[in-house]
């Protein structure tokens, strides 16, 4: 694997710290923990998204969801089936997994459900009504204001 040193990126930027970080961190992913278990993210409306997760043989009470600032962990653990039996062929992974999601400013996760071995992991993006756009009137002067301005102006020159 390569090594990229990404810091004349970085030389005269300030604040994107957090950038830095998802940047390595992307670059040191080991493959073999991207596939288990497997999801789907979607993108429902312009700020709404679900992430969809296979977790099949596991329970609500197996699973835990943590929201940190920009980032979502989701994290599996099973009990021990020792007691249920001896298997011929266990064809269904039931190990343990922790995933990473990292989230941009101000995506909120709103809820979680766990249907059909599917676990569905709700987001939205809120802005905050102080970072929206909005709109500043402009004002004019009224025309007879100008003119006396100009006729001032004027009368100073000479």
């Amino acid at each position: 694997m390569r090594t990229y040193d990404l810091s004349p990126l970085f030389r005269s930027s300030v604040g994107f710290d957090r950038m830095t970080r998802v940047l390595e961190s992307a670059l040191k992913v080991d493959d073999s923990a991207l596939s288990y278990p497997p999801y789907n993210i979607e993108k429902l409306s312009d700020d709404s998204y679900r992430i969809t997760m296979a977790v099949a043989g596991f329970g609500a009470e197996d699973l835990e969801i943590t929201s940190q600032e920009n980032l979502l962990v989701i994290t599996g653990k099973t009990k021990n089936d020792a007691e249920n039996g001896q298997y011929l062929y266990r064809g269904i992974a039931g190990r343990a997994f922790e995933r990473r999601f990292q989230l941009a400013d101000h995506i909120k996760v709103t809820g979680a459900n766990l249907a059909n071995g599917l676990l569905n992991v709700e987001l939205v993006r809120e802005i905050p009504e102080a970072m929206k756009p909005r709109t500043i009137k402009i004002a004019s002067a009224a025309p007879s204001q100008v003119l006396e301005h100009k006729q001032s102006d004027q009368q100073q020159a000479a």
